[in-house]
């Protein structure tokens, strides 16, 4: 193995470490917050085509196979991304059916107290 290989295999190892480190973050937040879908594209694209540069060579070393992980890790991370957008909903959704539930409560407390007052008054014109 050359060194120009070797080498090329170090940085796409050091480019992919830091993916499961980021798929552990997305996966026990469960939040999209700090996350970039557009970077993350990229930083796919830019993988694929190193693949399909490899491809076309028929280059098949290591650099080839970390190549292939490197996408592998950052699929699983966008993956998450869009796992996590659901939950961001589904809680935003709740969130706002509680308020609702919340709000008519309140409705119903004014009104039932509207109601307490008319018939106070009532009584109180009736006993006069």
């Amino acid at each position: 193995m050359s060194s120009a290989v070797i080498l090329e295999t170090i940085m796409y190892i050091c480019f992919g470490a830091s993916w499961p480190m980021s798929i552990n973050r997305s996966y026990k937040s469960r939040s999209t917050k700090g996350k970039s879908l557009m970077f993350m594209c990229f930083i796919g694209f830019g993988y694929l085509c190193g693949i399909g540069a490899k491809l076309i060579t028929g280059t098949f070393n290591l650099a080839f196979y970390v190549l292939v992980l490197n996408i592998v890790l950052v699929s699983t991370d966008i993956g998450l991304y869009f796992r996590n957008k659901k939950i961001e909903a589904a809680e935003e959704a709740k969130q706002a059916i509680e308020t609702v539930e919340a709000a008519e409560e309140i409705g119903e407390a004014v009104a039932n107290a509207e109601a307490v007052g008319a018939i106070e008054e009532a009584v109180a014109e009736h006993l006069d």
